[in-house]
């Protein structure tokens, strides 16, 4: 894999009206009421709230924070994931989903805070709740299954 950050930060000065980078990294934009969307989004707003209820609800029941990741892992996925899960919020104490669609792919990494209740088995039971709705074409409920089996299969703290 090519050196350098594949996930370049974002620079709030290049950014829209309306828009700020929150604490976690994420881009937050603002949508005016009435105005239709006007970005080809790839998921419907129920499905994008189903997998922000489904974060939540894990990350509040398990105090494991889960985070979700669709898009292009690189040559070696692997590698890509390794990359990328440093970048995610609070990557210690952390679950990382990552799906490349395209390559169909699915990796799960866990930070070392968490990485004794977050084990192999917990991240293959995701993987094995994922694959029959990726076999559909439905990437959301895929990850919904899989952030619902791994949140339940997860070890109170």
């Amino acid at each position: 894999m090519a050196g350098g950050n594949r996930f370049p930060a974002v620079i709030e000065a290049d950014l829209p009206v309306g828009s700020v980078v929150t604490a976690s990294g994420r881009v937050s934009r603002v949508h005016r009421v009435g105005e239709p969307y006007v970005d080809d989004l790839p998921f419907s707003v129920d499905e994008l709230v189903a997998l922000d209820d489904a974060l939540t609800d894990a990350t509040r029941a398990t105090k494991v924070r889960f985070n979700a990741y669709i898009g292009p892992l690189g040559e070696d996925p692997a590698a890509g994931v390794a990359e990328l899960f440093p970048t995610t919020p609070e990557p210690e104490r952390s679950v990382l989903i990552a799906v490349s669609p395209n390559q169909r792919v699915i990796e799960v990494r866990s930070g070392k805070d968490v990485a004794d209740r977050v084990t192999d088995r917990v991240a293959q039971l995701g993987v094995t709740a994922a694959v029959a709705s990726f076999a559909d074409a439905d990437l959301i409920d895929g990850l919904v299954s899989a952030i619902r089996v791994m949140s339940a299969a997860i070890a109170k703290p």
